[in-house]
């Protein structure tokens, strides 16, 4: 019977971003090669394929990793039991896929080179997965504290992400490649839903 509060992905994914972490603070070394190999460059010269999925591993702070697997847990947990786990476990490696293209081709339009880590793209498109399948299922906000309907609170979130992308504000976040995650999240979805209405 699967475990609905830590099913296999969600717990694979929860330990390996946890273990990578807590190594990289325990043996500096460890941290600078992974750091150096598995992190997403923009750099031409640094880039490797295999970055495209291994910077979602690497998170740059605690608190980084702690909101990161908090927000994964609380709404991925809920769309692998409901979607199974190959196909949670497609879907978010797909976000992850495409967060990584939208740093990649910000930073190709912006000549602004870039280093990325973190699971946000995966996230981000598990976020708007959960407001696709239970559009209103009430969130609670942490600032201010009210209660959303989880297709607004998906709203508002991608309108931040947005606003501040383009105003540049907090820089060093990769917000396109937050709302990349998104875009590729919510055209799988459409896709699936497609391919059932067609069988």
């Amino acid at each position: 019977m699967q475990d609905d509060t830590f099913p296999p992905v969600i717990f694979f994914l929860l330990l390996s971003n946890a273990l990578i972490f807590v190594g990289g603070q325990f043996m500096p070394q460890f941290g600078l090669i992974i750091g150096a190999n598995f992190a997403l460059y923009s750099f031409p010269e640094l880039f490797a394929p295999w970055q495209l999925v291994s910077y979602s591993f690497l998170h740059g702070s605690v608190m980084h990793l702690a909101v990161n697997m908090f927000a994964l847990w609380m709404f991925g947990r809920t769309m692998e039991v409901v979607w199974g786990s190959r196909r949670f476990l497609i879907y978010y490696f797909v976000c992850v896929l495409g967060a990584a293209a939208a740093q990649l081709a910000l930073a190709a339009i912006t000549g602004d080179p870039s280093v990325t880590v973190g699971a946000s793209g995966g996230v981000f498109g598990v976020l708007l997965a959960f407001g696709m399948t239970f559009p209103n299922q009430r969130i609670l906000l942490l600032f201010p504290p009210i209660p959303l309907p989880a297709k607004y609170f998906v709203l508002l979130y991608g309108i931040v992400e947005l606003y501040l992308g383009f105003s540049r504000a907090n820089t060093g976040v990769a917000h396109f490649a937050h709302l990349g995650g998104m875009v590729v999240g919510f055209l799988l979805i459409i896709y699936w839903r497609s391919q059932r209405r067609i069988r």
